[in-house]
């Protein structure tokens, strides 16, 4: 198994352990994908829910332009409802998994395909 899949087991059971539900392997395997080589680097590969420089590049660079949804305060709801959920003090809130997660929240599934 490569480490890339290795990761995206480690972000199924997060989905399944912390969400309550079975991920779609396929979307979460292009979400993980997607963000490159970012998830192999410590830092960049989580999400601070703390901070909210980082919270407004989850919205800016994912919501709006990877998704291309339009700025609105739900926006803002959305990632922290995640982050909640998740786990605002668990430092391992993984990007792949919030990213997963925004994409089914807002329906847009089908930038992945």
């Amino acid at each position: 198994m490569s480490k890339r899949d290795d990761l995206i087991v480690k972000y199924a059971a997060d989905i399944k352990e912390k969400f309550g539900e079975d991920p779609n392997m396929d979307l979460l395997t292009k979400v993980t994908v997607g963000l490159g080589p970012s998830i192999y680097n410590l830092d960049s590969s989580k999400v601070s829910g703390s901070d909210e420089k980082e919270l407004n590049t989850v919205k800016n660079n994912y919501l709006i332009n990877k998704l291309g949804l339009s700025d609105s305060p739900n926006l803002m709801e959305a990632i922290n409802g995640i982050i909640d959920t998740y786990g605002r003090s668990d430092k391992n809130k993984h990007r792949a998994v919030i990213y997963y997660m925004l994409c089914k929240q807002f329906g847009k599934e089908s930038v992945y395909r």
